[in-house]
């Protein structure tokens, strides 16, 4: 197996540590899975590792990483809309699916050591994974980072490195550590290993439902759902299980909207753009490092871009939470985003939204509801903040991602 650099086409060893090509180009899998069939999935094993005889998987260290990650429920929203609930997972995101398959390659050949930049979900499920693993783990965050979220991966016993500056500062700051120490960059955007991971995505559905809803509802930041999403459609129309691909509608933040814009245009990279605050954190991504990738993938499938009105966000997730499904701001957003193209394009039956996380703020949430009736404790209490998306929006009533109760003795 070997990775392909996707600028200059040179061809390098899959156990290689080099996180790019020496041309700069990123590197994709040279991997053609077996023609998909129902009956090659593993249905004893209960993880996306039932899918592993599609995934490009060498040996059995899977087995020393998984923690059950996938096989998450679609629970149907409406006569419309199905909703896929992948922030059911050890920590509470999809990118689990990613974590999952990358640090599993990573035992595979042997890597002790890994660095990872990130300021939200990714860092997280890539410092949970080595835990699972015996692998050493460095994050690098960006300052103002959530103190929560630099807990959760101090506690996964990560080391959590807070970098002065913006996100993308943090991230050469990684990088350079990369080129210096040669140590292994388990990054979510630069390794293709990442890819193979959120491709299950498409594989349970497909399982679940017996087919692939007309519309596919999917954020798109840095495109690591979207990219491995459109790998497994082509796999499964390639294999003649799918005869036609559904009507994938890839939504940006109105505040950060690099691909949406250079889709309108006509252009093959994302356009600059000027990043405004936004509640949608999540998707946020200025300068996706796939944009070519995930461009010329949209052109080719048609897909359609579109925006999540940010001031129809937090509606969309009250509307949600009025049906019983609480989520952080991101993902509401991919419902908003759903609710703006009906608006542009009209009623869009048969459509399946992506509920790609949650934080523990239905944890803290139930907790302070218990604690105001009088359940648990009499001392009041109020929910605490700890995520950036509520400085955003100016709006600290409301749950955005990870939080806390404060019990006033």
């Amino acid at each position: 197996m070997e990775f392909i650099c996707t600028k200059c086409g040179r061809k390098e060893a899959v156990t290689t540590r080099a996180a790019h090509c020496a041309c700069g180009g990123l590197w994709r899998l040279a991997y053609e899975p077996p023609k998909f069939d129902l009956a090659e999935i593993d249905r004893n094993e209960w993880s996306l590792f039932r899918y592993r005889r599609f995934l490009a998987l060498d040996d059995e260290s899977w087995r020393g990483v998984s923690m059950g990650e996938g096989m998450t429920p679609v629970v149907r929203l409406d006569d419309n809309v199905l909703l896929k609930m992948d922030y059911f997972m050890p920590t509470l995101s999809f990118k689990d699916r990613g974590a999952a398959a990358l640090i599993a390659h990573c035992k595979s050949i042997g890597v002790q050591q890994v660095v990872q930049d990130s300021s939200g979900n990714a860092g997280n499920a890539v410092a949970a994974y080595c835990a699972r693993s015996g692998i050493g783990c460095e994050i690098f965050v960006p300052e103002g980072t959530s103190p929560k979220k630099i807990d959760m991966i101090r506690a996964h016993g990560a080391v959590c490195t807070v970098v002065p500056g913006t996100r993308d500062h943090c991230a050469d700051v990684c990088r350079e550590k990369v080129e210096r120490e040669g140590v292994y960059y388990a990054n979510h955007v630069y390794n293709p290993f990442f890819y193979e991971g959120t491709k299950t995505y498409i594989y349970e559905v497909f399982e679940q439902l017996g087919r692939i809803p007309a519309n596919l509802v999917i954020p798109v930041g840095n495109g690591t759902l979207f990219l491995g999403a459109m790998y497994a459609l082509e796999h499964l129309f390639n294999s003649g299980v799918i005869d036609r691909f559904p009507q994938i509608i890839a939504l940006q933040s109105q505040n950060c909207d690099p691909l949406l814009r250079a889709a309108e245009h006509g252009k093959t990279e994302p356009e600059a753009v000027m990043p405004a605050p936004t509640i949608a954190e999540g998707i946020a991504i200025g300068k996706p490092m796939r944009g070519e990738e995930i461009l010329a993938l949209a052109k080719q499938h048609n897909v359609r871009f579109v925006h999540a009105p940010e001031d129809k966000i937090l509606d969309a997730r009250a509307a949600l939470a009025r049906r019983g499904i609480y989520c952080e701001h991101t993902t509401a957003a991919n419902y908003a985003a759903y609710l703006e193209y009906c608006r542009l394009y009209g009623k869009t039956p048969d459509t399946l939204i992506t509920m790609c996380g949650a934080g523990p703020m239905a944890l803290a949430l139930f907790c302070l509801r218990e604690l105001r009736d009088g359940k648990l404790a009499s001392e009041p209490a109020e929910l605490v903040m700890h995520d950036t998306s509520a400085r955003a929006a100016r709006d600290t009533t409301h749950v955005v991602g990870y939080a806390g109760v404060h019990i006033f003795a």
